[in-house]
This record gives C-alpha cells, structure tokens and sequence, in this order.
C-alpha cells in the first residue's frame, strides 16, 4: 500500500529488532484483548476512532498523565510547568531520562517539533489544534525547557492530550505524505516510540495487533511481555473467546452480557462509566468548503433547526436507555454529559419530554402539514420524501436506535430508510454530505474544549460529522477558549449547548456505560480509571496495561488501592454489576474540583453497550 511505501528507515528499530521479552526457551506472557472495531489509523495525526487512540497511548508519551484515582493532573513527559500572570508564557521543564525505543535521546525538540506541526496547516490540525488555541510558538530553549508563547490566553493548558512523536524520523515525512503516512511496522521491526510498549506487527483496518514490552520504559517496565488485540465482528463471538480462554480480556460487551458473566468461575466483568454520548446526528448543511456550494443532496428538511428540534420530542429517551441499552445508561440531553457537572447545561424538561404530540405541533408550525395523504409535506406544499437515516452494521445499538427512530417518524407522518454500513464506511458517506441522519458517539473530554470545537465551521470536512456552522456560536468558542475567569467560562459553554440543542444538529439520546470482563484467573492487578466506577482499559494513560500482571504473581499489586486481585473462581468475588450507570461517580470527583481529562476520540462498534 502506498502508506507503507512512505515509510522512512528511521521509523524502524535500530540493530537487533524487536527486543526479546522472556529468558531464552519461556514463552511470553501474552495478555490478549478483544476488540469489536478495528484501528483506523497507527497515526495520531489521523485516526479518528477510540481504538486508534488506544494504541497511541501505548506507543506514545504525552506532556502530562492524569491519575488512576480521580484523574487529577500529573507530570508525565514534563515534570513541572508554570505560567506568567498574564497567561501568554508556558515554560515546562521536560524529563532529562527518556529514550526512544531506537536509543535516541527524547528531549524538548521532539516535543517542539509534534507541537510545530500541530501548528501548521495539515492533517495534524486538524486532529488537534484546538488544544493549543491561541499559541504561536514553541520553542526548545534546551533539552529539558520548553516555552509555548501565546498571543492569548489558554483556558485548558497544561492538558494537552497529544501523542509526542520523534523528530528524527517524522521529521521525513512531508505534509503530503502525511495525509496517508501509516506509522505501522515493517518486516516485524516495531514503531519508533517512548511508551511501555512497541507495536510490532498490524496494520489499519486489520485484525491483530501485536505490542512487545519496553523494558526500557522511563516509568518501569511492564510486567508482561505481549499485549494482542484481536479484533471479532461481534460481542457473541468475542465473549465466547473469553469464556474458552482464546482471550483474556473482551472491550465494549453489553449489560445483558456482563450479567451472563455473573458467577463463572475466573471471570470478572463491569458496566464501567463512560464520558460519553451517543446521538442522531443530521446533515445541518454539507457545502463544498471551496465554493460554498451545497454537496451530497440532503433533504431541504433536515437542514431547518426548526424540523430537527421537533423530531427531538418524538424520541423515547427513556425507552431507549430501558431496551436498547438494557438499563446501562441514562437519557441523554447535550453534548457535555452530565458528570461534568461545571461545564453541563440541562434543557428543560418540556424540551426532553417524549412528546409527539407537541412534536406534530411544532411542525406543523414550521410548514411541515400533512396532505390528504397522511404524509407530511415541505413547506412548499412538496413531498418530504424518503430520509436517508443510517446504522453503524458493527453496533446492536446504532441499528436498534434507528429502527426505533424510524417508527417515530412514521408515527409524524415522515418517511425513511435505514441502510446499515460500517464504520468506516459511515465516515466517508458523511464527508460526502450523503445522509440525512445517522447515529454515532462521542467520548467527550472533562474539558469540553475539543468537543466544542467539533461544532465550528471550520471543523466541517475534517471532525465536524453534522456539517453545522454557526457564527455566533464559532464566536462563543473562541471567547471560552481565552476565559480564565472559570464562573464566566462556565456560562459561555452554557450558551454553547442551549444554542446546539435549539438548533438540533445533533438529538443526543443517551448518557452510556461500557461493558468489560477480564479473565481474573490469569491476570490481576488492572486498575480503573476513575476508582470505583471507571474501566480497566481505555482510560487517559495506560494505568492497567503497566500494571496488570499474571495472576499467581499479583501479590499485593505493588500496594495499588482498588486494583483487581487474583481469583480461582470468579464466584467468590462476584461480578462487577454494582458499579455505578452512567456518570455519576465521576460527578462526584469533578464537584470536589479535580482537573480532569479523558482523550478525545470517537466512540465506535460496540464500546458504549
């Protein structure tokens, strides 16, 4: 494929390989995750879907952590970091001991050069820019210093979520190349990286992905040898993995699985709190972003706020959550869930209620009448049509929710067709402007900075998947994004989401929890992230994948609270099904004014059921 063809020298291990990881003659402890999606892309320049972001985090080391516990800040990358009074200066003092897995030093430089081109005008824009608003330059004053100089102030540094790459190999690839540069191993010779582990064989869109340890690792070395992704089409499958011990560990099953799970012996499994929404997204307007002209023919309805905002009265939120979520979640209203308890605004009740009958109102109101027919009409007096809605084929609950949202539109006297397609696909058809409503989701950082930004008229063609512009609200996001007075930042993104939830790109139905089980007869020691409600994998940092160990060697977990202990039958300690739906535990910590963050990414497949 061309993508690996513009792989430079640079990119794979130097003399030697892959590294060995056991004694000569041992087999390697192998820990192995199945997937219900697979990666769109090994550079963090361009995937887009949470898996991807997963394999980052292994890869890859970032400016700051956050911990186990309550997520709150923590040095990573840098070890301190101080602003002037007037937030227009950063200096980060960078560690002085970490090496690329290539043996070349990491110092401030790669961390000047990853910034640099996320200041520039590529892909890596795209993806990230919104993290360093107002920055117009970094600088290595040395090894250990960096500075970041900003014509205004920053509302969300020192977060800045993004995956330090090395310059002395990326430095190769141009900003042509970049728009298909894989980043994945050649010839079994693993990714130039500094996190704990080194991808070393996988390719996008694959099903395996296998990672060695480093045992190099500035932060210790991990206590197995492998992680291995597989990838199944579905939780069936998946499950009955787990269950054969084919695998250790299933990402993303649903309640009803989780409760399956409940008594086996070995086995312990969770409905973990997720930062996350799920939606019906519309085609608020998709245009050729060099003409202005309109792309992909959506229905003249599905771009008025007005006809949206009605169709929201029609859902059955609470249905929803009751069958197509099996009790794990909570209805849905914004895109800043709830947990974020400063940032979230919650609309009127009236506005969330199950309410067709208002619904038929308001659109009638708007010109949307029905004819003799029992159709409902544009206000031009013409047919509506058929709308175009589709469902992810690799998500039970993207199809279940449109098959619903169809008959709620037939009730309205509006017609549709759902067409199931894969993810992948999805994401081409909605950059085509050819839909009309789809369902998806979104994990949402604790800071909703990005999310917000995924909004903006200049996200539409890159992150923006409903095509909405507004300029009042494109005005808003740059004023928070400066507002360091925290009571008035609050109220701006306020006013953010009651703008969204009037115009109505997206009809946000659920709040969700993910479904995880782990084979705790063979490995302990996995943390959540946050205590007592979060999940073992997919967290902000690779907690669990440092820590996690063969169960006969846990021992005490190295004195982790709240680590999971080894068992022999996962009987005696029970399933986790008490943990919290939804999120609140998370509130709980976000209230008592913890700096929190989770990666932003693209909820997928099924790891929000």
């Amino acid at each position: 494929m061309l993508a690996a063809c513009l792989l430079p020298l640079g990119l794979l291990a130097g003399p030697g390989g892959a590294a060995a990881s056991t004694s000569q003659g041992e087999d390697p402890v192998r820990f192995t995750v199945a997937l219900l999606n697979e990666v769109d892309s090994f550079n963090p320049f361009l995937g887009i879907e949470v898996e991807s972001y997963e394999m980052w985090a292994l890869t890859y080391d970032y400016l700051v952590d956050f911990s186990t516990d309550d997520l709150s800040l923590q040095p990573s990358l840098a070890t301190d970091w101080e602003s002037s009074d007037d937030g227009l200066e950063w200096r980060f003092t960078i560690r002085d001991d970490v090496t690329w897995s290539d043996g070349e030093p990491l110092t401030a430089d790669d961390l000047a050069f990853t910034y640099g081109r996320v200041l520039g005008k590529g892909p890596e824009a795209a993806t990230w820019k919104s993290w360093l608003a107002g920055v117009t330059d970094v600088e290595a004053t040395d090894d250990t210093t960096l500075v970041m100089t900003l014509s205004r102030p920053n509302s969300v540094l020192p977060m800045v979520p993004i995956p330090i790459v090395p310059q002395h190999v990326w430095s190769d690839v141009t900003g042509e190349q970049m728009k298909s540069y894989a980043a994945e191993p050649t010839d079994g010779a693993p990714v130039v990286g500094s996190g704990p582990f080194r991808l070393v064989e996988g390719t996008a869109g694959g099903s395996t992905y296998r990672f060695e340890a480093n045992p190099d690792y500035w932060n210790g070395a991990p206590h197995v040898d492998e992680v291995v992704f597989r990838v199944f089409k579905s939780e069936d499958p998946a499950v009955q993995a787990l269950v054969k011990g084919e695998v250790d560990f299933v990402e993303g099953i649903s309640a009803l699985q989780v409760a399956s799970l409940e008594g086996r012996d070995g086995v312990l499994a969770q409905n973990a709190d997720t930062p996350g929404f799920d939606e019906i997204s519309f085609n608020a307007g998709s245009v050729d972003l060099e003409t202005g002209e309109p792309i992909g023919d959506p229905n003249p309805a599905v771009l008025d706020p007005d006809f949206r905002f009605a169709l929201g009265l029609a859902l059955d939120r609470q249905q929803l959550v009751d069958t197509v979520y099996q009790g794990a979640g909570r209805p849905g209203s914004t895109i800043v869930p709830p947990g974020y308890a400063t940032f979230h605004w919650e609309p009127p009740a009236e506005d969330l209620s199950h309410d067709p009958e208002r619904a038929a109102a308001l659109l009638d109101e708007a010109g949307y009448t029905t004819g003799p027919d029992g159709m409902r009409t544009l206000p031009d007096g013409s047919p509506i049509g058929t709308l175009r809605l589709f469902a992810r084929s690799d998500s039970a609950t993207s199809t279940d929710v449109m098959a619903y949202f169809k008959e709620w539109l037939a009730d309205l006297g509006i017609d549709s067709e759902v067409t199931t397609v894969e993810s992948s696909k999805l994401t081409d058809i909605i950059l085509a402007g050819e839909f009309d409503a789809f369902e998806w989701g979104w994990f949402v950082d604790a800071d909703p900075t990005s999310m917000l930004s995924y909004m903006t008229c200049d996200q539409r063609g890159n992150w923006s998947d409903s095509w909405y512009c507004d300029e009042d609200y494109d005005a808003l996001f740059e004023q928070q994004g400066s507002e360091l007075d925290p009571e008035a930042r609050a109220e701006q993104i306020h006013s953010m989401q009651e703008m969204l939830f009037r115009d109505a790109p997206y009809l946000v139905t659920a709040y969700n929890t993910t479904g995880q089980a782990v084979r705790s007869d063979r490995f302990a020691c996995l943390l959540q992230q946050p205590a007592g409600t979060g999940q073992w994998i997919f967290q902000q940092g690779t907690h669990t994948y440092r820590s996690i160990r063969p169960a006969d060697e846990a021992g005490d977990c190295d004195g982790s609270t709240g680590a999971t202990e080894a068992s022999e039958a996962g009987a005696d300690e029970g399933v986790g099904t008490g943990v919290l739906v939804g999120m609140g535990g998370l509130a709980v910590l976000l209230a008592a004014g913890a700096a929190v963050l989770v990666v932003r990414r693209r909820a997928s497949a099924e790891d929000r059921e």
